[in-house]
Protein backbone atom coordinates (compact mmCIF):
# COMPACT_ATOMS: atom_id res chain seq x y z
CA UNK A 1 0.00 0.00 0.00
CA UNK A 2 2.49 2.52 1.10
CA UNK A 3 4.49 1.42 -2.51
CA UNK A 4 1.52 2.17 -4.81
CA UNK A 5 1.21 5.73 -2.56
CA UNK A 6 4.36 6.78 -3.53
CA UNK A 7 4.42 5.42 -7.37
CA UNK A 8 0.82 7.57 -7.74
CA UNK A 9 2.44 10.40 -5.98
CA UNK A 10 5.37 10.25 -7.97
CA UNK A 11 3.46 9.79 -11.24
CA UNK A 12 1.14 12.89 -10.80
CA UNK A 13 4.52 15.15 -9.25
CA UNK A 14 6.31 14.11 -12.26
CA UNK A 15 3.80 14.91 -14.98
CA UNK A 16 2.47 17.90 -13.01
CA UNK A 17 6.55 19.44 -12.52
CA UNK A 18 8.52 17.59 -14.49
CA UNK A 19 10.95 15.00 -14.57
CA UNK A 20 13.31 17.40 -13.11
CA UNK A 21 10.75 17.90 -9.86
CA UNK A 22 12.32 17.39 -6.52
CA UNK A 23 12.07 13.77 -4.81
CA UNK A 24 10.96 15.57 -1.70
CA UNK A 25 7.71 16.65 -3.84
CA UNK A 26 6.87 13.20 -4.03
CA UNK A 27 7.91 12.03 -0.88
CA UNK A 28 5.33 15.34 0.82
CA UNK A 29 2.86 13.84 -1.65
CA UNK A 30 2.75 10.28 -0.66
CA UNK A 31 2.95 11.42 3.07
CA UNK A 32 6.12 9.42 3.95
CA UNK A 33 9.90 10.96 4.24
CA UNK A 34 12.62 10.86 1.66
CA UNK A 35 14.39 8.31 3.44
CA UNK A 36 10.93 5.46 3.24
CA UNK A 37 11.19 6.99 -0.35
CA UNK A 38 14.94 6.25 -0.91
CA UNK A 39 14.76 2.91 1.08
CA UNK A 40 12.04 1.56 -2.06
CA UNK A 41 14.12 3.57 -4.47
CA UNK A 42 17.64 4.18 -4.48
CA UNK A 43 17.46 7.25 -7.06
CA UNK A 44 15.23 8.79 -8.87
CA UNK A 45 16.24 7.11 -12.08
CA UNK A 46 15.01 3.87 -10.61
CA UNK A 47 11.63 5.15 -9.42
CA UNK A 48 11.33 6.57 -13.16
CA UNK A 49 12.06 3.38 -14.54
CA UNK A 50 9.35 1.35 -12.12
CA UNK A 51 7.23 3.94 -13.18
CA UNK A 52 7.57 3.31 -17.06
CA UNK A 53 7.11 -0.58 -16.08
CA UNK A 54 3.82 0.08 -14.80
CA UNK A 55 2.59 2.12 -17.33
CA UNK A 56 3.43 -0.37 -19.91
CA UNK A 57 1.83 -3.60 -18.13
CA UNK A 58 -1.63 -1.19 -17.67
CA UNK A 59 -0.67 -0.76 -21.60
CA UNK A 60 -0.97 -4.24 -21.50
CA UNK A 61 -3.92 -5.29 -19.35
CA UNK A 62 -5.64 -2.67 -21.86
CA UNK A 63 -4.86 -4.92 -24.95
CA UNK A 64 -5.57 -8.33 -23.52
CA UNK A 65 -9.05 -6.76 -22.42
CA UNK A 66 -9.19 -5.58 -26.06
CA UNK A 67 -8.75 -8.60 -27.34
CA UNK A 68 -11.43 -9.97 -25.10
CA UNK A 69 -13.96 -7.59 -26.61
CA UNK A 70 -15.98 -9.64 -29.41
CA UNK A 71 -16.06 -6.86 -31.81
CA UNK A 72 -12.45 -6.29 -33.20
CA UNK A 73 -13.46 -2.34 -33.59
CA UNK A 74 -14.64 -1.95 -30.33
CA UNK A 75 -11.75 -3.82 -28.62
CA UNK A 76 -9.02 -1.87 -30.85
CA UNK A 77 -11.04 1.63 -30.06
CA UNK A 78 -11.56 0.98 -26.34
CA UNK A 79 -7.71 0.01 -25.91
CA UNK A 80 -6.64 3.38 -26.86
CA UNK A 81 -9.49 5.10 -24.83
CA UNK A 82 -8.28 3.45 -22.05
CA UNK A 83 -4.37 3.52 -22.67
CA UNK A 84 -5.24 7.63 -23.02
CA UNK A 85 -7.43 7.88 -19.79
CA UNK A 86 -4.61 6.33 -18.10
CA UNK A 87 -1.99 8.27 -19.64
CA UNK A 88 0.20 5.07 -20.86
CA UNK A 89 2.24 7.80 -23.37
CA UNK A 90 2.77 10.01 -21.08
CA UNK A 91 6.44 9.11 -19.92
CA UNK A 92 7.61 9.14 -23.56
CA UNK A 93 9.15 12.04 -23.00
CA UNK A 94 11.83 10.18 -20.95
CA UNK A 95 13.09 8.45 -23.70
CA UNK A 96 16.97 8.96 -23.82
CA UNK A 97 16.92 10.36 -20.67
CA UNK A 98 17.07 7.26 -18.23
CA UNK A 99 18.60 3.89 -18.77
CA UNK A 100 16.74 1.17 -19.60
CA UNK A 101 16.35 -1.75 -17.64
CA UNK A 102 16.02 -5.60 -19.00
CA UNK A 103 12.45 -5.63 -17.20
CA UNK A 104 11.66 -2.35 -19.54
CA UNK A 105 12.55 -4.33 -22.58
CA UNK A 106 10.97 -7.44 -21.86
CA UNK A 107 7.49 -5.32 -20.65
CA UNK A 108 8.22 -3.98 -24.10
CA UNK A 109 8.41 -7.15 -26.11
CA UNK A 110 5.30 -8.69 -24.40
CA UNK A 111 3.10 -5.52 -24.88
CA UNK A 112 4.40 -5.29 -28.63
CA UNK A 113 3.30 -8.81 -28.84
CA UNK A 114 0.00 -8.34 -27.65
CA UNK A 115 -1.16 -5.29 -29.86
CA UNK A 116 -0.06 -6.52 -32.39
CA UNK A 117 -2.54 -9.06 -32.06
CA UNK A 118 -5.23 -6.24 -31.26
CA UNK A 119 -4.54 -4.64 -34.31
CA UNK A 120 -4.30 -7.28 -36.41
CA UNK A 121 -7.31 -8.35 -35.38
CA UNK A 122 -8.71 -4.86 -37.01
CA UNK A 123 -7.22 -4.59 -39.61
CA UNK A 124 -8.09 -8.67 -40.40
CA UNK A 125 -11.77 -7.74 -39.75
CA UNK A 126 -11.57 -4.24 -42.42
CA UNK A 127 -11.98 -2.24 -39.62
CA UNK A 128 -9.02 -0.58 -39.41
CA UNK A 129 -7.59 1.73 -42.24
CA UNK A 130 -5.60 0.64 -44.72
CA UNK A 131 -1.89 1.61 -43.83
CA UNK A 132 -2.56 2.18 -40.34
CA UNK A 133 0.17 0.49 -38.25
CA UNK A 134 0.67 -0.17 -34.30
CA UNK A 135 3.47 2.47 -34.06
CA UNK A 136 0.78 4.90 -35.44
CA UNK A 137 -1.83 3.88 -32.75
CA UNK A 138 1.37 4.18 -30.21
CA UNK A 139 2.24 7.36 -31.06
CA UNK A 140 -1.44 8.66 -31.37
CA UNK A 141 -1.70 7.58 -27.53
CA UNK A 142 1.98 9.25 -26.99
CA UNK A 143 0.29 12.58 -28.39
CA UNK A 144 -2.98 12.08 -26.39
CA UNK A 145 -1.44 11.05 -22.93
CA UNK A 146 1.07 14.83 -22.91
CA UNK A 147 -0.95 16.91 -20.76
CA UNK A 148 0.63 20.64 -19.81
CA UNK A 149 2.45 21.43 -16.67
CA UNK A 150 0.25 23.01 -13.81
CA UNK A 151 -3.16 23.28 -13.63
CA UNK A 152 -5.45 21.96 -16.66
CA UNK A 153 -8.40 24.38 -17.90
CA UNK A 154 -11.43 23.14 -16.39
CA UNK A 155 -12.51 21.63 -20.00
CA UNK A 156 -9.65 19.83 -20.77
CA UNK A 157 -11.01 16.33 -20.59
CA UNK A 158 -13.55 17.44 -22.56
CA UNK A 159 -11.44 18.71 -25.34
CA UNK A 160 -9.39 15.66 -25.07
CA UNK A 161 -12.48 12.98 -25.29
CA UNK A 162 -13.67 15.13 -28.85
CA UNK A 163 -10.52 15.56 -30.13
CA UNK A 164 -9.96 11.87 -29.45
CA UNK A 165 -12.70 10.77 -30.88
CA UNK A 166 -12.43 12.70 -34.06
CA UNK A 167 -8.82 10.82 -34.36
CA UNK A 168 -10.42 7.17 -33.85
CA UNK A 169 -13.11 8.09 -37.00
CA UNK A 170 -9.79 8.91 -38.75
CA UNK A 171 -8.21 5.20 -38.23
CA UNK A 172 -11.51 4.00 -39.44
CA UNK A 173 -11.50 1.76 -42.54
CA UNK A 174 -14.14 3.73 -44.57
CA UNK A 175 -11.21 6.92 -44.69
CA UNK A 176 -9.72 5.12 -48.08
CA UNK A 177 -7.41 8.11 -48.73
CA UNK A 178 -4.24 6.76 -48.34
CA UNK A 179 -1.91 8.04 -45.48
CA UNK A 180 0.83 11.03 -45.92
CA UNK A 181 4.29 10.34 -46.05
CA UNK A 182 5.68 6.95 -44.50
CA UNK A 183 4.82 4.26 -41.51
CA UNK A 184 7.11 5.38 -38.67
CA UNK A 185 10.69 3.13 -38.36
CA UNK A 186 9.76 1.17 -35.33
CA UNK A 187 13.83 1.13 -35.13
CA UNK A 188 14.40 4.56 -34.71
CA UNK A 189 10.95 4.24 -32.31
CA UNK A 190 12.89 2.41 -29.93
CA UNK A 191 16.32 3.64 -30.35
CA UNK A 192 15.18 6.71 -28.53
CA UNK A 193 15.39 4.94 -25.56
CA UNK A 194 18.92 3.62 -25.83
CA UNK A 195 21.21 6.36 -24.31
CA UNK A 196 24.57 6.68 -25.71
Amino acid sequence: RNDRAVLEAAREVFLTEGFDAPVSAIAERAGCGVGSLYRRYPTKEALLQRLCVLAMEQAVEAAEAGLRCPDPWTGLRQYIVDCVAFGSGALAPLAGRIATTPEMWETSERGNRVIAALVERARADGALRDGVTQLDIALLIEQFSRRGSGALPADDDNNRSRLLAIALDGLRAHNTDPLPGHPPDPDAYAARWRRG
